[in-house]
Formats: structure tokens, sequence, C-alpha cells
């Protein structure tokens, strides 16, 4: 019976030696990853080191958000949102060759360029929009279409 017992005894030992051993190869190679490229330094100051390169990656983290803040606010004011409709405005005119163009930015304010063609020639007109609606004249339907057709694709 004695020798039951040592064996069992043995082997748990031996798994015991193991489990220890293996846990031991784990923290000595954190270790040698740790202090790598460190001459002589002691782990305090390795630590340090650590802690003030996060210290400088966080600030640059900051400063990128910033940027990326201010790039994103910059970017409303480019235009955005493009329409384009084509219309007959006159019935005695064969074809859709009158057109309404808009361009706005994120925040719906821009211009809106109108060509009404007809059989004597072709005028041209522009309007300031801002906030999605003509501040000096009146938009026109095919203004007010073109320019709710943008909005609602971007």
């Amino acid at each position: 019976m004695v020798p039951n017992f040592v064996l069992i005894i043995s082997g748990v030992f031996i798994v015991w030696l193991l489990i220890l051993t293996i846990f031991f190869w784990q923290m000595f190679s954190h270790y040698a990853r740790l202090t790598k490229g460190a001459n002589n330094k002691n782990l305090k100051s390795i630590l340090e080191d650590v802690l003030s390169k996060i210290d400088l990656h966080n600030k640059d983290i900051e400063s990128i958000k910033k940027y990326c803040d201010n790039l994103e606010r910059d970017g409303l004011l480019h235009v955005q949102k493009i329409g384009l409709h084509r219309f007959n405005p006159f019935k005695d005119t064969g074809g859709d060759q009158s057109f309404v163009l808009s361009l706005v930015d994120g925040s719906d304010t821009g211009i809106i360029i109108s060509a009404l063609y007809s059989r004597s020639g072709t005028r041209w007109y522009a309007k300031r929009v801002v906030n999605g609606k003509g501040i000096e004249h009146e938009l026109t339907d095919e203004e007010k279409k073109v320019l709710k057709a943008t909005k609602k694709e971007n």
C-alpha cells in the first residue's frame, strides 16, 4: 500500500512542478520582453519609461482628436450636396433643355444655378441659399424640388 501512496504523491509533485515551471517560464519571458533593450536598468525605471511613453501617446491621441474635429467642422463648409434637375419650362419648346443645379454644404447653404432655355436664348440665374431657403429671391418650384431631393440623398 505504501508504494502506491508514494507514487500518487510523486505524481502530484511532478504535476505541481510542471505547473510552477510553466508559470515561471511565462513570467521570465514577460520580464525578458519588458527589459528588452534596457541596459542594466531596474524594473522601476523601466516602468517609469513605459508610463512616460503612455502619457506622450495620450497627448498625441488628444491632438489627433482635435485635428479630426477641426477637419470635420471645416468639412461641413465644403460643397457636399449636389443636385441636378432637368425640366421643360415652356410648352412650345421641345425637350428638357432647362435645368437647376444646386451646390450646398452640410448645412444646406450655398447656391442654386438655374438655366432657362427658350427659342430666343438661354437665361442664367444664380440664387443664394442659406439653411435650405432662398435669401434675396424666392425659390421656384423646380429649385425647391432639387434642393429637397438633395437633402434626401444625403
